[in-house]
C-alpha cells in the first residue's frame, strides 16, 4: 500500500522535535513506544497529509523500535495516509447507515469531480476515500474532509462543498 514515489529521508522540524520530545516525556519510563500513534499523526501533519516510509523509520528509529511495528501501525489505522493526499482529503463514510441514505450518490459526485478513489486531483486540491463509520449515523450521509465533518449531504450539497473547495474557497 505505500506510495511508490518516497522522499529520501524524513526529519522533524526543530518545532515538532522539540513537540516529540515533549509528548514522549508524558509516558511513564518504559512505555514511551505508546506514543508511536501521536508521533505518527504529527509525522503526516509534517508532510502534507501522508506518511511516507522514510516518517515511518524516523519515527520508530526515534521510538527505539522496531521498523516493522510502526509500519504494522501507520497500515493498521485508516487514520495515517500511506500516499499523497489533496489539500483537502474527503474521507466518504460508506457503512450501512450512509448507504442507504444516499452514499452511493456521492461516491458518483467522488468519481465525477475527484476520479478513483486515492487519486488526487491535478491541481492537488482534492482527494477522497471511503472509510467505514465516521460516528453520524444519524444524519447520514456525512463525509469528512480534513478535520471538519459534513452531514446530510445530497449529491447537490456535497458537489457544492467540494466545488467551494477546489475553487479555494473555505
Amino acid at each position: 500500500r505505500l506510495h511508490p514515489d518516497q522522499p529520501a529521508s524524513f526529519d522533524f522540524t526543530p518545532e515538532n522535535l522539540a513537540w516529540a520530545e515533549a509528548t514522549i516525556a508524558n509516558y511513564p519510563p518504559g512505555k514511551q513506544v505508546s506514543a508511536v500513534i501521536p508521533l505518527l499523526w504529527r509525522a503526516q501533519e509534517q508532510a502534507g497529509g501522508w506518511v511516507p516510509e522514510a516518517a515511518i523509520r524516523y519515527v520508530a528509529q526515534f521510538l527505539d523500535m522496531a521498523n516493522i511495528r510502526v509500519m504494522e501501525i501507520a497500515t493498521f489505522y485508516t487514520m495515517f495516509n500511506l500516499a499523497p493526499v489533496g489539500r483537502h482529503h474527503v474521507q466518504l463514510c460508506g457503512t450501512t447507515p450512509c448507504r442507504l441514505r444516499g452514499a452511493e450518490d456521492l461516491i458518483k459526485v467522488c468519481e465525477e469531480r475527484i476520479g478513483h478513489q486515492f487519486d488526487v486531483t491535478p491541481d492537488g486540491a482534492l482527494s477522497w476515500v471511503e472509510v467505514e463509520c465516521l460516528g453520524a449515523c444519524v444524519n447520514a450521509p456525512m463525509a469528512q474532509i480534513n478535520f471538519d465533518f459534513y452531514e446530510d449531504l445530497t449529491p447537490e450539497s456535497f458537489a457544492r462543498i467540494l466545488d467551494d473547495l477546489a475553487a479555494g474557497k473555505e
